[in-house]
């Protein structure tokens, strides 16, 4: 691992689109973010943005979206749609496909917004974690590959896996520092991609790997483009949990930390799992 920042990193040749017509663009799956079967769903809403962050309407900065995984993303090449459907005086709102065929695999409902100075107030505050410093590295070895594309320092909820499974529930809790691997300088499309870097829960919680998968990720923006420059490629703090696993689904949630202890961004999904 280097602290030196590279030319063309992974994460830019895994989102990066190619304009192929009006609120059109063509993109490529990558072997570096690739998951058990299929693209790691970070860089899937990684791309799902930026595509509407290149279209030349967009005006503002990402405040909230939506990705519903519809099917697995199959390796090649891809689609990406984007449609403004309302762009009012605050805010934009878009509709996103991504298409492989004739088939739509992934959809996302996206909103930015003008950045304005206004009335602030942050009651919420990180919890206390040893700096990212005094944390071991997370061994990433043998695990799928967009798990290297990160490095993870645990403070509590390391992933540990058990012959046949727990033999009782484990906490959902987790708090852990993450950055791209190698570093990249924080920005919305790298932020996207990290609200999903948690490990799916019930891995966490059972000690097992049934079959399993995002069915739907929303994360809300709460920082601006100077909270990201400031962050630059330094490691940020991750915390997320579970609150219910019931009928093959789950929640999860997540909150990104900057390392001075701001709010950047907070995420919601929910999990299909199989029995």
């Amino acid at each position: 691992m280097t602290d030196t920042l590279i030319a063309s990193h992974p994460l830019d040749d895994a989102v990066r689109l190619e304009p192929i017509g009006e609120g059109a663009f063509r993109g490529r799956t990558s072997a570096a973010y690739w998951n058990m079967a299929g693209p790691f769903g970070g860089t899937t809403a990684a791309i799902m943005l930026k595509a509407v962050l290149d279209h030349p309407q967009r005006r503002g900065r990402p405040i909230a979206q939506t990705v519903n995984f519809c099917a697995a993303v199959a390796e090649g090449e891809f689609e990406v749609h984007v449609r403004l459907v309302r762009d009012g005086r605050s805010t934009q709102h878009w509709q996103v496909e991504m298409r492989q065929g004739e088939a739509v695999v992934t959809t996302a409902s996206t909103v930015t917004g003008a950045e304005r100075e206004t009335w602030s107030h942050a009651p919420a505050a990180p919890p206390p974690v040893a700096p990212a410093q005094d944390l071991a590295v997370f061994d990433t070895g043998g695990r799928a590959g967009w798990r290297g594309r990160y490095e993870f320092r645990y403070e509590r909820g390391a992933p540990v896996f058990f012959e046949g499974g727990a033999e009782a529930p484990q906490g959902a809790l987790s708090r852990n520092w993450i950055r791209d691997e190698p570093p990249r300088t924080l920005d919305f499309v790298s932020l996207a991609a990290i609200c999903d870097t948690f490990v799916v829960k019930i891995l966490q919680v059972r000690g097992d790997i049934p079959p399993v998968g995002t069915v739907s990720l929303t994360t809300y923006f709460m920082a601006d483009e100077a909270a990201l420059a400031r962050q630059g490629n330094r490691p940020l703090l991750g915390v997320s949990d579970s609150r219910a696993f019931r009928h093959g689904f789950n929640d999860q949630s997540a909150e990104i930390w900057s390392d001075d202890g701001q709010l950047l961004a907070v995420s919601h999904q929910v999990v299909w799992f199989k029995g």
